[in-house]
């Protein structure tokens, strides 16, 4: 996981430093830097917890914490930019962005509410591989598939709500970021579903190793998929109104591409 991570970043590092250093500093630059950067932070402390060689429960226990609090972290962040998008779409509707926000803000607390209830009575063993080291748990939480299931509901909500917009203002909208927008929510929210899907199926019915697996995975390509798509949609920008000047696009300023022409 950490390899296809680094690969990514690779790949795109042209297009992100480009970002970085011509692009003004905003709220949703900040939010951006924190999606693209706090997958580095769980794979990293994931890493550590694998190869540890103190096999403390306690430690483990602490380890693991703060690698669930990296995991809320990027997956928050993530979902951040969707809920953005999902309101521009909607041409800046307070009273969807107050569903969303609401629902969000639920989803988030309930989700950590069972994530830290749940793992805090897991026991933690050491590998039964001989001469390897590191934090392992004997056996899995089945109860973690509740955020999930939290997760799923989320995503079809805002996926809903990007569809119907969609079908209100397919003939009238000739903005290509509008269609970009539209575009990049659909994929997200349809990844966002799938990935979560597989990991209530996974939590219910196999290892804790698979669980684990699955659960990293999605967390580290939302955060791909969120950043590539902000980058994309800042390059388009761009190239929309000339490469020659600093580009700035908060989301209040993509609500005009929204509205239909």
């Amino acid at each position: 996981m950490a390899t296809f991570w680094i690969y990514d970043y690779a790949c795109s590092f042209h297009q992100e430093w480009t970002f970085l250093f011509r692009s003004r500093w905003s709220k949703v630059k900040g939010l951006y830097l924190v999606a693209r950067y706090v997958p580095f932070l769980l794979l990293a402390g994931h890493l550590y917890m694998n190869f540890i060689p103190n096999e403390n429960s306690d430690k483990c226990q602490l380890l693991n914490n703060i690698c669930s609090c990296f995991s809320l972290i990027s997956v928050f962040c993530s979902e951040c930019f969707f809920v953005l998008r999902t309101y521009t779409l909607w041409n800046n509707n307070k009273i969807v962005l107050a569903t969303m926000i609401t629902t969000f803000f639920a989803v988030v607390v309930s989700s950590i509410s069972y994530a830290f209830a749940t793992t805090a009575t897991a026991p933690w063993t050491t590998s039964g591989i001989p001469g390897i080291t590191g934090c392992y748990q004997s056996s899995s939480v089945v109860q973690l598939f509740i955020p999930f299931l939290l997760l799923i509901g989320l995503e079809f909500g805002l996926l809903s709500l990007t569809l119907i917009r969609a079908i209100q203002s397919w003939r009238s909208s000739n903005s290509r970021i509008y269609a970009v927008l539209m575009k990049h929510n659909i994929f997200y929210y349809a990844c966002g579903l799938f990935f979560s899907g597989v990991n209530v199926l996974t939590l219910l019915l196999f290892h804790y190793g698979y669980q684990a697996m699955f659960q990293d995975f999605q967390f580290v390509i939302l955060a791909i998929l969120a950043t590539r798509m902000h980058l994309h949609l800042w390059h388009t920008d761009r190239h929309a109104h000339g490469s020659s000047a600093f580009v700035c696009i908060p989301m209040s300023d993509i609500s005009s591409a929204g509205s239909p022409t």
